[in-house]
């Protein structure tokens, strides 16, 4: 049977590791064109060599610094010419650096919000043509650091960062009604990516996350697939009347005290 994004064309960014790399695989197993991304080019070329291995239509070229505007214009265009539409711009993609607050340079804040929210700004608004054509989405990666503060965790920069991801999925949610472009997020909680892993390798029950894990459903990290399966719903017409909301994928962390 054709699978759930059968005939689409999605964009997908960070696909070398963790989330990114779970979603471009799951997409491509449900009948998507995946045209990936990714600044590590080792990484993503791990990636692709996976979808070789299923026989999955996964593409990428170059590795790509989605900060620079200009270059995240050549990859987009160049997939719209090659595949003569785009359905779907998934942002998953970022790059936090961590510090407490008052100490926190000014050099690693500036590189958290380009890198986080820049990225995801440039990308939007270069695809915007192509997904009013289509009347297609945006499923944009937040987190529920742009939700909640965490007491053992210093992540100013990555909260305000995400928090600033939510608010514009809002409003281009708003203003994609009256062109037919849907807009929504995913607010994953901690996940077992590969920097989640290294955290407790390092740190291990005294990992700064802990305390959120131990409120969840398993009292573990989550698997990266539950964030793929939130956003391939959303990415999905089954999610054709749904737009401006935000999906926390979180194990519960964020529901109770």
């Amino acid at each position: 049977m054709p699978g759930r994004l059968h005939g689409k064309v999605v964009l997908v960014t960070g696909i070398g590791s963790g989330m990114g790399r779970e979603t471009a695989l799951l997409f491509a197993r449900e009948g998507a064109t995946v045209v990936g991304c990714d600044i590590n080019e080792a990484s993503m070329s791990q990636t692709l060599t996976l979808a070789q291995e299923e026989g999955l239509d996964i593409a990428a070229t170059t590795a790509l610094d989605l900060t620079r505007a200009d270059d995240v214009a050549q990859w987009i265009h160049s997939a719209a010419e090659e595949h003569g539409r785009i359905d779907v711009l998934y942002n998953n993609a970022s790059l936090p650096r961590f510090a407490p607050f008052a100490v926190m340079s000014g050099v690693d804040y500036e590189f958290t919000i380009r890198n986080e929210l820049d990225l995801v700004w440039h990308a939007s608004q270069i695809a915007w043509p192509y997904l009013i054509k289509s009347r297609g989405n945006i499923i944009n990666i937040g987190s529920g650091a742009g939700l909640l503060g965490a007491r053992t965790l210093p992540q100013a920069a990555h909260a305000a960062a995400k928090g600033a991801v939510l608010a514009l999925t809002r409003q281009l949610a708003a203003e994609g009604v009256a062109v037919g472009v849907r807009v929504n997020s995913v607010s994953p909680g901690v996940m077992a990516t590969p920097p989640v892993q290294a955290m407790y390798e390092e740190f291990g029950e005294n990992s700064p996350v802990a305390s959120i894990v131990g409120r969840t459903l398993s009292g573990a990290p989550g698997d990266p697939r539950a964030v793929a399966y939130a956003g391939l719903y959303l990415a999905s017409d089954e999610a054709s009347w749904v737009t401006g909301i935000n999906i926390v994928v979180d194990g519960g962390a964020s529901a109770f005290m």
